[in-house]
């Protein structure tokens, strides 16, 4: 990946996602390809079609602030993907040096979600790769392929489907905090290894990373379909580890009293080991 296309390649998809009746303009024949054209983008954001057009073909890679904020109100960017823009026209050098080492959790955080007896808490990389869970954690990826990873989970695992209510919903959430997290700093290998192996295999993966949705979402509902358990919706938190490489916790509870709640004390019993 050529981290100085990613700018235009963002500029380019965030373009194709927005119907004229969004910016008030009048739809006006046929369009060969879908979304707004260059030169209404660049109309809108009050520069000129020449330049608009240098900024997606990566020839001018230093836009002003005052054209970012005004492209990203033409894009209709949210706070995060607006942000994601700044760092693709002004990246930042990342320090990479701990990249390829393993990630250690620390053991007071083991302890911590370890003596949570219902509730499910997963730590995982900034590659989304699971370096550990407590036991309700185990119990609630149990015999999925790929559970290792999550976002190999998702696209790998054609069960994912099943086991996601809302795969559609979860898969666009997760490829879009990938987006986050990559930024401008492709140059990590390891993550690139997993863009890369992700693109070649599936599809679905393809089409939705294309998109350049850019997300950092910490709060959101999970509708899962467990084998065991049967249907579960639960809160989805989602926090930063300070001081850990782009470490994240993930815990999910049920709502107190509700069907989930009970299904989530079967799971728990079904996983705590009968005493001899």
């Amino acid at each position: 990946m050529d981290s100085d296309k990613l700018l235009g390649e963002f500029l380019r998809a965030r373009r194709e996602l927005i119907v004229t009746d969004q910016v008030g303009l009048p739809q006006s024949g046929y369009r060969r390809t879908p979304g707004l054209r260059r030169e209404e983008v660049a109309m809108l954001a009050g520069v000129s079609t020449d330049y608009y057009i240098r900024l997606e073909q990566g020839r001018e890679r230093h836009p002003s602030d005052r054209v970012l904020h005004a492209l990203a109100r033409v894009l209709d960017l949210g706070p995060d993907a607006t942000a994601h823009l700044h760092e693709l026209a002004h990246p930042r050098p990342r320090r990479l040096e701990n990249a390829g080492l393993p990630d250690q959790v620390r053991p007071e955080l083991l302890r911590l979600i370890r003596s949570w007896p219902r509730t499910p808490a997963i730590v995982t990389s900034r590659r989304m790769d699971v370096l550990a869970a407590n036991q309700m954690g185990d119990a609630l990826y149990d015999r999925l392929e790929h559970r290792d990873n999550l976002l190999r989970l998702i696209f790998l695992n054609p069960f994912s489907h099943l086991f996601y209510r809302d795969w559609e919903e979860s898969a666009r959430s997760k490829v879009a905090q990938l987006r986050a997290v990559a930024g401008a700093g492709l140059d990590d290998p390891y993550l690139t290894e997993l863009i890369d192996e992700l693109s070649f295999k599936s599809a679905d993966f393809r089409s939705l990373w294309a998109r350049h949705d850019v997300s950092t979402e910490s709060l959101a509902t999970r509708r899962l379909r467990h084998p065991d358990v049967g249907n579960l919706t639960l809160a989805y938190e989602l926090f930063t580890i300070g001081g850990s490489l782009g470490q994240k916790l993930i815990v999910f509870q049920a709502e107190p009293g509700s069907p989930s709640a009970h299904a989530l004390d079967l799971l728990g019993s079904l996983s705590t080991p009968a005493s001899s």
